[in-house]
């Protein structure tokens, strides 16, 4: 078939059904090592599961297939796909431009992990294309790290245009995917080198795995990432595989179930009295709104939004809640509530990624709408 759709690559792309028995699930390859035909006589290409194993390459054939990219690479977390990447094109001295709003362990890994390894970064607004091209540094800046929409503020970033100023400059763009998953948003076709994801969140689905991954179009970098990969070995196990891909196969239908309930609540968010501001791209009014609406297909299930009586009223609404569970994490089938600044983002405290006091952000689950809505209303109240 030439150029199937999402679902049907999501459903089939790099699992096709067992030539020997029929099976039309893939297989958990539960093995550390393989038989050889004779020295370096490898059956298929593989010989230890540290470099490569089946159940993981049928996850990465799957994760390029539904990013557009040409290779995949699996890892047990997101964070250390994000430290394989930033090893094979880092090195002492190299500087990254970051979001001034990241995911709290994105920025611990650059200033508590790579800074003392000599790796410099600066935090920047990547909604604003002039303050963008005023944090590269020619010469020196390696790449341009996006989040979009960013966490836990939901900022959006163009990535087209940040693909052009990044290489102008000779640096690469990296786009974090994870809010928005390979269904709502495909970075590469935008002009992205590389795309990262926490497969724990929508691409997993079910709070069930912990996952990372990697995609690429470029052959040079991904043997340079295969190495690394290798290397380090932080890679994904057959059985954290083989769930990531469980999820993948049903993401269309979630996300789409995701976004409907996000539409809803920050409807509903928008117009209480004890709302301070509602962060949702979906909104008219969200600053990054017209470009969100240019570069995905809608504007996914995380809501965030500030409490008007500041933040000792937001950690006590975080904990009256009943459908919403406080827990940290998202992406999962059921909606979840947290306090960004005392929890997924505590590490960014003091610097100038720290988030709101009165800031919580929302996982909106699949449930039934009407029930979260109901939810939330009880909390505010």
């Amino acid at each position: 078939m030439t150029d199937p759709g999402f679902s049907t690559r999501a459903i089939h792309a790099g699992q096709k059904p067992d030539p020997g028995n029929g099976s039309v699930a893939p297989a958990i390859w539960a093995t550390s090592t393989y038989a050889q035909d004779g020295v370096g006589g490898l059956r298929s290409g593989y010989e230890y599961s540290r470099s490569a194993n089946p159940t993981r390459t049928a996850l990465e054939e799957c994760l390029a297939a539904l990013e557009g990219g040409a290779h995949g690479f699996a890892f047990a977390s997101g964070l250390a796909a994000e430290d394989t990447l930033l090893r094979t094109i880092g090195a002492p001295g190299a500087h990254v431009v970051i979001p001034d709003d990241a995911y709290g362990g994105t920025y611990r890994l650059f200033a508590r992990v790579h800074e003392p390894w000599g790796l410099r970064y600066s935090p920047t607004p990547l909604g604003d294309l002039d303050a963008v091209a005023a944090a590269i540094r020619p010469g020196e800046t390696t790449a341009v790290w996006v989040e979009t929409p960013t966490n836990p503020l939901l900022g959006v970033a163009d990535i087209a245009a940040v693909a052009e100023l990044a290489h102008a400059a000779g640096a690469l763009l990296i786009v974090d995917n994870t809010f928005a998953s390979p269904y709502l948003q495909q970075p590469l076709v935008l002009g992205a080198d590389v795309v990262v994801h926490s497969t724990t969140k929508y691409c997993g689905g079910h709070s069930d795995v912990v996952g990372g991954a990697l995609v690429t179009d470029d052959d040079a970098l991904a043997e340079r990432l295969r190495y690394f990969q290798n290397a380090i070995g932080g890679v994904a196990g057959p059985f954290d595989a083989w769930l990531v891909l469980r999820g993948l196969r049903t993401l269309a239908v979630r996300m789409e179930r995701h976004c409907d309930n996000a539409e809803r609540v920050a409807a509903y968010l928008v117009d209480h009295p004890k709302v301070a501001q509602v962060y949702y791209p979906g909104l008219d009014d969200h600053p990054g709104h017209t470009v969100a609406k240019a570069q995905m297909r809608r504007f996914g299930g995380m809501v965030s939004f500030r409490v008007a009586a500041g933040e000792q009223a937001a950690v006590d609404l975080c904990g009256r809640t009943e459908v919403f569970t406080l827990g940290e994490s998202l992406g999962g089938v059921e909606s979840l509530i947290e306090h960004p600044g005392r929890m997924t983002h505590a590490s960014v405290a003091g610097t100038a990624l720290e988030v709101p006091a009165d800031l919580i952000r929302l996982s909106v689950g699949i449930e039934d709408v009407d029930d979260l809505i109901a939810d939330l209303d009880r909390a505010l109240s």
